[in-house]
């Protein structure tokens, strides 16, 4: 038998996402995985969240209302106490705009750039599990 993670010891992930559908589908897949999930609708919202509580990993879609994904992952990075919180862009597109846009998540920090119709929630929690372990 598995010991559960008390609260405090499970894997913080902020999902950055404004499409309901996909925050209920994210939300309740990663609570069987026991991550403590929190979720950001906007850019703004996002940013927020880093500062009020530790975040272990974020996962942040680039088409938000307000502030993109980029400028969210920029004010991420430049802020001495976010800077070093694994980011992985989310986006719908699957489209040669991808290849640029994942060239500028890279080189603006994120760790993984991924189209969400690619994965499903189970590949999307071991993808998790894999950059919290290194």
């Amino acid at each position: 038998m598995t010991k559960q993670r008390t609260r405090d010891e499970r894997k913080t992930v902020l999902l950055v996402e404004d499409e309901p559908l996909l925050i209920d589908l994210y939300e309740e897949r990663f609570a069987e995985e026991d991550f403590n999930v929190r979720t950001a609708e906007t850019g703004e919202e996002a940013l927020l969240a880093c500062s009020r509580n530790p975040i272990d990993l974020i996962l942040l879609d680039i088409l938000l209302p307000g502030m993109n994904g980029f400028e969210v992952l920029r004010r991420l990075k430049a802020n001495v106490d976010t800077r070093d919180i694994p980011v992985i862009v989310l986006t719908n597109l699957g489209s040669e705009q991808s290849d640029k846009d994942k060239q500028l998540a890279i080189s603006l920090g994120a760790v993984d750039y991924l189209v969400k119709s690619y994965h499903t929630p189970d590949e999307m929690v071991e993808i998790i599990h894999r950059q919290l372990a290194s």
